[in-house]
């Protein structure tokens, strides 16, 4: 049996939606560092030992990094609510993403609007286990969204 894994790195690449779902950021970062190396061997002299890097390199190496910005920034919401939880305050976010209280907010409500969304959809469709955020949850992330800049809270870990 063929490794998807092995596969894919197989693959031509030469746009982040032509990466698959099953590449882990980890293996992201491993592909493009592979098409770096060959495309940084044309700094070195000439007679240096190698594969040199070609234009596939270059673009695979560009839609590898935005595949990889994309991941990265559709997790945004999720750590921050984890943020969150776990007793960090909004200007501590903002600074762990270089933004405002007021965009970070607005990062964890547009991931939990559409969380919500996904559950209540899911709910509508008869789903048996829905997936998103249940109504309960939504309004505890509503309340996060609701604390000042410096009040922090520990839902996790509770003292």
């Amino acid at each position: 049996m063929t490794d998807p894994y092995e596969t894919w790195k197989a693959q031509e690449i030469r746009r982040p939606d032509g990466v698959p779902h099953l590449a882990g950021l980890s293996g992201l970062v491993e592909q493009r560092a592979v098409h770096n190396d060959r495309l940084m061997l044309h700094r070195l002299p000439a007679d240096h030992p190698g594969e040199r890097g070609t234009a596939g390199d270059a673009l695979a190496a560009l839609a590898l990094g935005e595949a990889i910005r994309r991941r990265i920034a559709d997790e945004h919401g999720s750590r921050v609510h984890e943020a969150l939880e776990l007793g960090a305050s909004w200007t501590e976010v903002a600074a762990a993403l270089d933004i405002t209280p007021d965009d970070a907010r607005a990062l964890l409500r547009t991931w939990a609007d559409g969380q919500h969304q996904l559950y209540r959809s899911d709910l509508a469709d008869g789903r048996s286990r829905p997936l998103g955020m249940d109504d309960a949850t939504y309004a505890v992330v509503l309340a996060l969204y609701e604390l000042g800049d410096d009040e922090a809270v520990n839902l996790i870990n509770p003292s």
